[in-house]
């Protein structure tokens, strides 16, 4: 059980901070044994820590996770695509949301992050997809985020279709490509 949520937690930070290394020392401000130890289940991380984990994704996303995991404490076979299983259906709600109309979509170009500003290698690599359904009432919204390449930003700003048309079109494949499973 504990793997698969790793698994899950590793693509999102790669998928946020480009490398583990820069997520642990930087954010976690960790050793790289303690987040190896804890990978791999022999270290316990801080209350601080786990919250800071729980923070890389949304609640709608980390309640997903959670029936993930269980379905793989359930059927072990699942553990080994518990990641691109998380991704098909993150992609598979979005469009669902998005065709009852009461969806909001977002395009957020990254963020400046005092994390980020540090890496010269990725000023601006990465973008967002923020899909929502909002209840109109403060903190329940359910929200789901799609960290991209920004080369795929490219393809949507330069594309004839608008946000919507391409996220029914071809989100779920291009996320599904993102950090592929070792």
């Amino acid at each position: 059980m504990h793997q698969s949520f790793v698994q899950i937690v590793v693509d999102r930070v790669k998928s946020q901070y480009i490398t583990e290394k820069l997520f642990y020392e930087e954010y976690l401000q960790v050793e790289p044994e303690t987040w190896q130890g804890w990978k791999i289940g022999e270290v316990t991380l801080s209350a601080e820590n786990n919250q800071k984990i729980k923070n890389l994704f949304s609640d709608y996303e980390w309640m997903l996770i959670q029936k993930l995991i269980r379905q793989a404490a359930l059927f072990p076979e699942k553990r080994n695509y518990v990641v691109s299983e998380y991704k098909r259906l993150k992609s598979l709600i979005a469009q669902k949301w998005l065709q009852t109309d009461e969806a909001k979509i977002e395009l957020i170009t990254q963020k400046s992050h005092s994390i980020r500003d540090k890496n010269p290698k990725n000023p601006s690599s990465r973008f967002e997809i923020r899909v929502s359904l909002e209840y109109g009432i403060w903190g329940m919204d359910d929200i789901l985020i799609f960290h991209l390449p920004a080369v795929i930003q490219q393809q949507i700003e330069s594309s004839p279709v608008d946000l919507l048309d391409w996220v029914n079109e071809n989100l779920t494949e291009s996320y599904l490509e993102t950090n592929q499973e070792d």
